[in-house]
């Protein structure tokens, strides 16, 4: 009896310390001044052309007959 209470007491540490090491991934950054300009350039940004991603995924609409889902998967026809 007394091994499963100290078995137990081992099991919630491990999982009390596992639980800390990925909250400690969620800890507040902020972007540093001498970082800005870097994602700031045109490169860095997820929709560079505004114009052009328009008419990208006007032309993509027109073929898939789908708006939007231009990640990766395939496109509508089923030919993944």
């Amino acid at each position: 009896m007394n091994y499963l209470k100290t078995s137990f007491r081992i099991f919630l540490l491990i999982q009390f310390l596992i639980l800390v090491t990925f909250l400690n991934g969620c800890a507040y950054q902020e972007v540093k001044p001498w970082h800005r300009d870097v994602l700031a350039k045109e490169m860095a940004q997820l929709v560079p052309d505004a114009l052009e991603n328009e008419a990208d995924e006007h032309i993509y609409f027109s073929k898939e007959s789908a708006k939007g889902g231009q990640g990766v998967g395939g496109g509508g026809c089923g030919c993944n």
